[in-house]
């Protein structure tokens, strides 16, 4: 009886981790963690929600011991709490993905756009990427590219690069990418890069899934 007992306690412990994951919105903050250390303002506004909601699902997932935290004046910048907590954040949409047809069907709408993903192995880019055949962009805002980027990128954000046009050369194929397959940066980028000329696609990968595929990060 008490080894039952015993045994169920450690399921219990586990599935701490198993509730903490059911939120959609602490998903979304832990993909958005992924891209580096966030302050609560930051993360608020970037999911979409308010402060006090922000603070609450933090807080969950710091008791999980998911995040941790830093204060640095007024301001508490969050992070993760070790780089298993982004491979698990990519395990867990993996396996969603291979499973929930729903999930499926809207990654393949969103593959059909213009810019469609790229069938480019990782490996493959990342040699192109090194030899100059390709130009790499990370369209995600200047800080995360600061905390890690993949290999031979150059940070272009989003919201610079129409001005930023003439730093790209129009003979060479330009590749995008953002935070992950959840996110249109890119699709936005693509769309932009080809309305100007350029022959331009998107990987679907971010940081996250680089570095849970066991590839190199730089920052």
């Amino acid at each position: 009886m008490k080894a039952n007992i015993a045994k169920s306690c450690l399921y219990e412990h586990v599935a701490r981790i198993g509730k903490v994951l059911s939120s959609p919105k602490r998903l979304e903050l832990i993909d958005l963690l992924a891209q580096g250390e966030k302050t609560v303002e930051l993360l608020a506004e970037q999911a979409g929600i308010d402060m006090r909601l922000t603070s609450a699902h933090l807080r969950a997932l710091r008791e999980a011991r998911l995040v941790e935290t830093r204060r640095e004046g007024k301001f508490i910048h969050y992070r993760l709490s070790g780089a298993d907590v982004g491979r698990l954040w990519v395990n867990v949409r993996e396996v969603a993905e291979e499973h929930l047809v729903e999930l499926r069907v809207a990654l393949e709408q969103m593959a059909a756009a213009p810019g469609a993903l790229s069938a480019e192995s990782r490996e493959s880019l990342l040699a192109k990427a090194r030899s100059g055949d390709i130009v790499v962009i990370d369209v995600r805002p200047e800080a995360e590219f600061a905390a890690g980027h993949l290999p031979c990128a150059r940070s272009i954000p989003l919201a610079e690069l129409e001005q930023r046009l003439a730093e790209l050369p129009l003979g060479k194929a330009v590749v995008a990418y953002c935070r992950g397959p959840f996110c249109l940066m890119s699709d936005q980028a693509v769309a932009l890069l080809r309305q100007r000329g350029y022959q331009a696609s998107k990987i679907s990968d971010g940081v996250a899934e680089w570095s849970a595929g066991g590839l190199p990060i730089e920052n």
